[in-house]
């Protein structure tokens, strides 16, 4: 039987969501956990769009939804988007349901119910395991396997593997085309794989294109795609009025740091550790880590790069103060004229280094090295 992880700061921000709106979103890739969470809700109604049976009942949504009270839950809804209108229809006639929508991430999803629901739909985005829901001992793990519950859950690093090999495979040749996108599977593949080499570097759309024969155009297409598929991070730069040249180009991730690790053959915790992908995947998989632990909107986080060398791997505002983050692979991470400059141009209340060691230390009045296990001590969520 297969070991169960609850998850509760995700289900603390769901119920706060759906004590807010009418109308929640859980909004992730297949496989990322929201049908487990939704199920641990108190729901009265449960309706899954891949059961034939409750589609079947829903080809007449109105009367199979208006007499109903209370939480009524909607899984894979981007199979059924016409209901949307009727959704909008119902919460606000009948004060007595709220609804829970789950489904995987897509542009147009997203616009289709955020013009129905205006006003009423809070959207809340769902990776897989986060380091909060496990224990610190197996942060390794995680790294390794990426959040995913099946890759992480696996009996064996081989298990994880071949199941995150498996599942990259679904998501071109079966999701792609339920999100109504027509790109080839084959074409797809090998462009995410490509992209992988440039996680954690900014992104040169011409560049790209020259090297997969397409255009710049199309190199965006398909970033756009992966991206709204939450499969990539795309880290806009942050700019700011001053007289240095900053970098104005993306930087781009791969979310999940098993998905990196599926794409680039990396099968166990030696073949990552001596990778000469190694620096980049762990700024990858530890920004994951904080950016969920501070809890802010996906719109909200940049980065800050000039081309004399100034630069932070994450930068966000808050309380109307400045905040950075520096990612490093290494023992004991030393203070640099970089951060200096860092903290002075763009103003910074506090810049903190995280590292895969185990002390948090001071380098300067502004600026802390701490572990990646500590984050949620210094991020942790509240309402």
């Amino acid at each position: 039987m297969q070991k169960i992880i609850n998850r509760p700061i995700d289900s603390a921000k769901i119920k706060h969501f759906l004590s807010i709106f009418p109308v929640t979103a859980i909004l992730g890739p297949r496989q990322s956990g929201k049908t487990f969470l939704a199920k641990q809700l108190p729901y009265k109604h449960y309706f899954d769009l891949e059961n034939p049976r409750d589609m079947t009942m829903l080809n007449n949504p109105q009367l199979a939804l208006e007499d109903l009270e209370g939480l009524i839950v909607i899984d894979e809804i981007q199979r059924k988007p016409d209901l949307f209108n009727l959704i909008r229809y119902l919460v606000d006639t009948n004060p007595k349901q709220k609804y829970l929508i789950l489904g995987s991430a897509s542009g147009a999803l997203m616009k289709q119910s955020s013009e129905s629901l205006a006003g009423r739909i809070g959207y809340y985005y769902l990776g897989g395991f986060s380091i909060s829901d496990i224990d610190s001992s197996n942060i390794m793990k995680i790294w390794l396997r990426g959040g995913y519950p099946r890759a992480y859950l696996a009996k064996s690093d081989r298990g994880s593997f071949l199941w995150l090999t498996n599942y990259i495979s679904a998501f071109l040749e079966r999701d792609i085309p339920q999100l109504g996108i027509s790109v080839s599977a084959n074409i797809l593949r090998r462009f995410w794989i490509m992209l992988s080499h440039y996680h954690g570097q900014i992104i040169n759309y011409s560049e790209t294109g020259r090297s997969f024969g397409i255009s710049d155009v199309t190199v965006k297409k398909y970033i756009d795609i992966l991206e709204h598929a939450l499969m990539l991070r795309v880290l806009q730069p942050w700019h700011v009025n001053m007289r240095k040249r900053l970098v104005k180009r993306p930087k781009i991730y791969i979310r999940d740091s098993g998905i990196f690790h599926s794409l680039n053959s990396i099968e166990s915790c030696q073949q990552m550790l001596t990778h000469n992908k190694l620096g980049a995947s762990w700024e990858g998989f530890a920004l994951e880590c904080v950016i969920r632990a501070i809890g802010k909107r996906y719109e909200d986080f940049y980065f800050w790069n000039t081309h004399t060398g100034a630069a932070i791997d994450l930068f966000w505002q808050n309380n109307g103060r400045n905040w950075g983050i520096e990612f490093k692979y290494g023992d004991s991470p030393k203070l640099t004229r970089a951060m200096k400059t860092s903290i002075e141009d763009l103003s910074l209340a506090h810049l903190w280094v995280v590292y895969p060691g185990k002390q948090l230390y001071k380098l300067h009045k502004n600026i802390t090295v701490i572990p990646l296990s500590q984050i949620n001590k210094v991020w942790s969520y509240k309402y």
